[in-house]
Order: structure tokens, then C-alpha cells, then sequence
């Protein structure tokens, strides 16, 4: 489907092709000037009519029934495609910007997205699967058209600019992740996020192994890099591949409904200063601890049934949704 943008310049392009040969026509079967020529175009594509030779002889006075048809189709066509742009897209942009500003508003605990390419997309998919609210970020047009006939929040600017980040709630987001495909964009981002919201949890991707330390020095809390991830997966899967199907299958919440999940233990929760085996997690609730990560970012997997749950630890389960929501309600975390 043609944008209204592309209908003008193909009207306009039509218009142009269509004067350039009637113009031509005009001097070679009707001996005008070039001036003539043009002059008489004019006034036929634009139905004022006035001033024209009334003589002519047959085949010119077709040529001229053709060129008023055809030019004022072309001259509609392309008005009409200025416009529904001008009406349509600025105003529903106009009225959309301010309804999508309104929504990021409400935005709390959000995470603001950055870049909207391949991964961005699927990371959207992702966070929409889980509920998990979300805006995007990006300067491209085309991708942010895209991202909102998806239905996502979106927002139109450069991530790098402060005033776009704040506009995304960044001060009132969880975690933003930067996904841009240049490792001098995302430090920035990253730099720029920190700076404005000292916080957030900040996820942010890499290329180079080498910018891995300058976006943790930029405030980066976790760097990923697509191409090790997918080179250590592979590896998985050629050295151990039944341990790695299963993580893929856990990560992927597909096994049987079985899922790894995170509590952080807030204070005044019920299991704070209960041990592993007084949770009976295993017996009563058929999960799985499988590490726990302590204030000081240690962490200890299979940890021993006698080991005491602490404020600011964070919980890691496997088991079921169901299983892991009645262990969540009992214990108040």
C-alpha cells in the first residue's frame, strides 16, 4: 500500500511526464512556441481555458480531451494524496502523539526499550507475552509505525537525548535496556540514563568485546553480546545437548508449564529469617531452589536447608506458575 508521501511524489511525477508530452504535442502538431506550448498545457490541466486557440484540427482537439482528463485526474490524485497528509497523518500524529503521551505518563516500573530492530522487536514480543509494560524508543519513522501497528507504546526521538529519555519515563521506569545497533550509541544511552536516573536497572547490548567495560563504567548493570551468547549456546548444544535443550526449554516457559522465576525478599516478608527447609518448598509446593543471590551480589546455588533467607536476597525457583504463586502468597513476598 502506497504511503501518502509516495502517492504525491507519483502524482507529481505524472504531472511532470504529462506537461513534458503535451507540451511537445502542442509544438509539433500545432505549431506553437515553446512558450505557447507551456501557456496552453497550463490552462487545460488547470480548466481555466481562457485565451486558447478555438481552431485546431481533429486529432489536437483528442489530444487536448485526453490531456484535460488525464491531467486533471493527476492533479486530483496527487491533491488528494497532500491532503489526506496533511489531514490524516498530521493530525492523527498530532492527536495520537498526545493520547500516547498520556499513556507513557501512566507508565510506572516500566521498561523503556531502545531501538526497535530484529532483536528490539522480539524483545517486544517478549515483554508483551509476560505483561510486562513497555515503551519504545527509536528515531526511525518506519520502525516506530511499525512498533504502533503492533499496538505498542512508542515514542519518536533520539534515545542519546535527555529530554526524549525523560519523556519515557525514565525516572519512573525499572529497567531500560538499549538495544541500538552501534556500541558508541548504546554507551551514550547508557551514560545519559544513569546520569538522569542513578536506579534504573540498565541492560545494554555490545558488539565489541572491548565496549563491555565501557558500558559498565557508563552505568550499565548488565551487558549482553548477541554474538557470544549465541557462540556459547551453540557449544551448549554440541557438547552437552540435553542440558541445553532443557534450559531452552525452561527459559522458554514451554516444559510443561515449568518456569525459572526471581523473588527478592523485601522487608517484612513472612520468609525473612526462615530457612530453606522450613519453606518446605520442595515437599509443599513442589519447587526447586535453585540459588540464591545475596545483597552483596554472591551467589549460591543448591544452597543447604539450613541456610536463613535475609532483606535484599533475591529467590531463584523452578516449578510451576501455580505452585510459585501460592509459595509467593504464603510467604508474603
Amino acid at each position: 500500500m502506497l504511503t501518502p508521501l509516495r502517492r504525491i511524489w507519483l502524482g507529481a511525477l505524472a504531472l511532470l511526464l504529462c506537461g513534458a508530452v503535451a507540451v511537445t504535442v502542442y509544438m509539433i502538431w500545432g505549431d506553437y512556441s515553446l512558450s505557447e506550448a507551456v501557456w496552453m498545457v497550463v490552462i487545460t490541466i488547470s480548466t481555466v481555458g481562457y485565451a486558447e486557440r478555438t481552431q485546431e484540427r481533429p486529432p489536437l482537439q483528442m489530444f487536448t480531451v485526453g490531456l484535460i482528463l488525464f491531467g486533471v485526474t493527476a492533479a486530483a490524485y496527487t491533491f488528494g494524496a497532500f491532503m489526506q497528509l496533511a489531514i490524516e497523518g498530521e493530525l492523527y500524529r498530532l492527536l495520537g502523539h498526545r493520547r500516547m503521551a498520556r499513556d507513557i505518563d501512566k507508565l510506572s516500573e516500566h521498561v523503556v526499550a531502545c531501538g526497535f530492530g530484529n532483536t528490539g522487536e522480539l524483545l517486544a514480543k517478549a515483554l508483551c507475552e509476560e505483561d510486562v509494560p513497555f515503551v519504545i524508543v527509536d528515531q526511525n519513522e518506519d520502525r516506530i509505525e511499525e512498533a504502533q501497528r503492533q499496538g505498542y507504546l512508542v515514542l519518536l526521538g533520539d534515545a542519546t537525548n535527555e529530554s526524549v529519555l525523560t519523556e519515557a519515563g525514565i525516572c519512573r521506569a525499572k529497567t531500560l535496556v538499549t538495544n541500538l545497533p552501534t556500541d558508541a550509541e548504546n554507551v551514550f544511552i547508557t551514560l545519559t540514563a544513569r546520569n538522569l536516573c542513578p536506579s534504573v536497572d540498565i541492560i545494554a547490548r555490545a558488539e565489541q568485546p572491548s565496549t563491555v567495560s565501557k558500558l559498565q563504567q557508563a552505568g550499565a548493570n548488565r551487558v549482553v553480546q548477541p554474538d557470544v551468547s549465541g557462540a556459547r549456546l551453540m557449544a551448549r548444544m554440541v557438547t552437552r545437548p540435553t542440558t541445553a535443550d532443557l534450559i531452552e526449554l525452561v527459559a522458554e516457559s514451554s516444559f510443561h508449564d515449568m518456569e525459572l522465576d526471581e523473588i527478592l525478599i523485601r522487608e517484612g516478608a513472612g520468609i525473612v529469617g526462615v530457612n530453606v527447609r522450613e519453606t518446605e518448598a520442595h515437599r509443599k509446593h513442589r519447587l526447586l531452589v535453585v540459588a540464591i543471590k545475596r545483597a552483596d551480589n554472591t551467589m549460591i546455588f543448591n544452597p543447604d536447608g539450613d541456610y536463613e533467607f535475609a532483606v535484599g536476597e533475591t529467590m531463584i525457583l523452578m516449578g510451576r506458575d501455580a505452585d510459585i504463586d501460592r509459595f509467593r502468597t504464603q510467604f508474603c513476598v
